[in-house]
C-alpha cells in the first residue's frame, strides 16, 4: 500500500473524482479527511469506516480562510499530521466573456482558484512544521494548457491552479514538501450532469482515445503523485486526457 500511516485531506471529497481519490487513498492505507461542503461525505466517510477505513468528514467551504484553518486542524487534531492535500473541489462554466457577468466570474474564481491557494497555504504552513514535509496534488484541467470556446472563467482559473503549482513546487522542494497538480480531460462526473447525449458524445470523441475519462483513472494518478514513487516529481502538471491535449 502506497500511502500506508498516511494522512490526506481531500477537498470536494464527497463526489465525482474526490470522491474516487478518497476511496483509493483508503484503499492504499491512507487516513483521509474528507472536506465538502455537501455533507454526502458524511455518508461516505461512515460507509468507509464500517469496511474498517479510517476517515473523518469535515463541512469546510474552500472559499472561508476559517473552514480551511479548521480542516487542516481535524486532520492534525484526529489523526496527527497531515501528509497529503488534494486539492479537488471546483465548479464550472461555460459562458462566452461577453455574457458573463461578474458576480458569476467572482464566484466561480473564489471556489477554483482561491479555495485552492487557501488550501495550499494552509497545508504548506503545517507541513513546514513536520519532520517529513508532505505533498499536494492540485486538481487543475486540460483547459489549464489549451483554450475552449466560451468557458471563459474556468479556463482562467485552471490556468491559475497551473502555474501556481510550479511556483509552490520551486518555492518548497526545499523543504521536502512536494507540490504536482493533475490535468484532467474531460471525465465523467457532476459537472457534465447536464450535458445532452449529442454533447458528451462530442466531448468523447475529441479524445483521441474515442471516450470520456473515469473517476477513478484520474484518483490512481493522484495517488502516484502524493506517493513516494513521485519523489523526483516537483512543480509537474500531469495530464491524464486521453491523448486530448497531443493533438
Amino acid at each position: 500500500m502506497k500511502l500506508k500511516g498516511k494522512v490526506a485531506v481531500v477537498t470536494g471529497g464527497s463526489s465525482g473524482i474526490g470522491e474516487a481519490a478518497v476511496k483509493d487513498f483508503c484503499e492504499q492505507g491512507a487516513k483521509v479527511v474528507i472536506a465538502d461542503l455537501n455533507e454526502q461525505g458524511s455518508e461516505l466517510s461512515s460507509q468507509l469506516n464500517d469496511q474498517g477505513y479510517e476517515t473523518v468528514f469535515q463541512k469546510t467551504d474552500v472559499t472561508s480562510e476559517e473552514d480551511i484553518k479548521n480542516m487542516v486542524q481535524t486532520a492534525v487534531g484526529t489523526f496527527g499530521s497531515l501528509d497529503i492535500l488534494f486539492a479537488n473541489a471546483g465548479i464550472g462554466d461555460a459562458t462566452p466573456a461577453h455574457e458573463l457577468s461578474y458576480e458569476e466570474w467572482k464566484k466561480l474564481m473564489d471556489v477554483n482558484i482561491n479555495g485552492v491557494f487557501l488550501s495550499n497555504k494552509y497545508a504548506i504552513t503545517q507541513m513546514l512544521e513536520q519532520e517529513n514535509g508532505g505533498a499536494i496534488v492540485n486538481n487543475a484541467s486540460i483547459l489549464g494548457h489549451v483554450g475552449q470556446d466560451s468557458v471563459t472563467s474556468y479556463a482562467a482559473a485552471k490556468g491559475g491552479v497551473v502555474n501556481l503549482t510550479r511556483t509552490l513546487g520551486v518555492t518548497y522542494a526545499k523543504n521536502n514538501i512536494r507540490v504536482n497538480a493533475v490535468c484532467p480531460g474531460y471525465v465523467e462526473t457532476a459537472i457534465l450532469e447536464n450535458a445532452d447525449e449529442e454533447m458528451r458524445q462530442g466531448l468523447a470523441g475529441a479524445h483521441p482515445i474515442g471516450r470520456l475519462g473515469q473517476p477513478k483513472e484520474i484518483a490512481k494518478a493522484v495517488s502516484f503523485l502524493a506517493s513516494d514513487d513521485a519523489s523526483f516529481m516537483v512543480g509537474a502538471n500531469m495530464l491524464v486526457d486521453g491523448g486530448y491535449t497531443a493533438q
